[in-house]
């Protein structure tokens, strides 16, 4: 049964895996922007999270005056996969290092492989 969360809560609960996120890396996110919205634009239930933009390993010497990157934790998924609140403080976490690696160029298949699937 899916955990019933307010979006004020699970707004807190992914600024808390922002907390945890080393400083080191926080100083060299560029020009990224992390959002909370309830579903994807095509309502589907299937994904936590998206990385939109361009990733600071692809950005060359004509990178300027684009709009910030978006990392977007989607609330009604998470909670549909969820249990417990436990579980949701899990995969919110999950789900904001996976989008922000996403960020720094590592795709799904290094970090399935680094066990951040």
């Amino acid at each position: 049964m899916p955990v019933e969360m307010s979006r004020e809560r699970f707004e807190e609960l992914v600024g808390e895996a922002l907390d945890e996120v080393p400083p080191e890396l926080l100083k060299v996110m560029n020009n990224v922007v992390i959002l909370v919205e309830d579903l994807p634009r095509d309502g589907g239930m299937g994904l936590l999270g998206l990385y939109e933009g361009t990733a600071l390993t692809d950005r060359g010497w004509d990178y300027a005056g684009v709009l910030p990157d978006r990392i977007t934790i989607y609330r009604l998924p998470t909670l549909q996969v969820c249990d417990t609140e436990t579980d949701v403080i899990d995969e919110v976490a999950i789900t904001v290092v996976h989008e922000i690696a996403h960020h720094f160029g590592i795709d799904d298949q290094r970090l399935h492989e680094l066990g951040w699937g």
